[in-house]
């Protein structure tokens, strides 16, 4: 089947965007439907390892965490807790998996992604904890810029995300966009660029980043 204009474009970028990601130092892919990155993504595990992942809707929307809950796997599960200490206590736990799966709020064509955080869970588990991260990022998620990505990241995704929680609001949930607030429930207080990856041994990289061909998450 001819592919379509948004598809022929999308694939010239997404090849571009994983070269410069190699560049600096993450092991990437392009994977151009999310059934195909959901294979890729399991293909990095076995039911052995301790799993975890970082809230978001890019991996909910492509089946990893329906798979990772019900067919075997070994995770931590921060949604099974029965109390607010349970649930911290298993955020900390998740930091000493294995493997991390999460999203990024925006990312660079350059390949330098940018992800806030109001617990800051998922932001700490990138920089240092788990053994290896994998990174699934649907093709909106990529910008042209580095001050593209900040501004995706304060001015979309936060305001969208901020919508999911019925007990918080900022004053970006009532007004769409970012006011650079210091608001009790503010959920932009940490933000974090990776700009490079980080090598385990002389050929594996840490982080993993799997480019999708599909809008996902926000």
């Amino acid at each position: 089947m001819e592919k379509t204009p948004f598809e022929l474009r999308t694939d010239a970028l997404a090849q571009r965007v994983v070269k410069n990601l190699e560049r600096r130092a993450f092991e990437a892919y392009y994977c151009p439907t999310k059934e195909e990155a959901l294979a890729k993504a399991l293909s990095f595990i076995d039911k052995e390892q301790c799993v975890s992942w970082g809230g978001g809707m890019t991996l909910e929307e492509m089946g990893l965490l329906d798979v990772l809950r019900t067919q075997g796997y070994n995770v931590i599960d921060r949604d099974t807790a029965k109390s607010p200490e349970e649930r911290m206590g298993l955020l900390r736990q998740a930091l000493t998996c294995d493997t991390f799966f999460m999203s990024t709020n925006a990312m660079s064509e350059d390949g330098v992604m940018v992800n806030i955080d109001g617990t800051g869970n998922r932001v700490a588990a990138m920089v240092f904890g788990p053994k290896h991260v994998i990174v699934i990022a649907g093709i909106n998620k990529i910008v042209k810029s580095y001050e593209d990505a900040v501004a995706r990241a304060r001015n979309y995704a936060a305001p969208i995300n901020v919508q999911r929680f019925a007990n918080f609001n900022p004053p970006c949930k009532n007004n769409g966009h970012c006011y650079d607030c210091v608001a009790p429930d503010s959920i932009c207080n940490f933000i974090l660029t990776t700009r490079k990856g980080s090598l385990m041994n002389a050929k594996e990289a840490r982080i993993k980043v799997i480019i999708v061909g599909e809008n996902l998450g926000y």
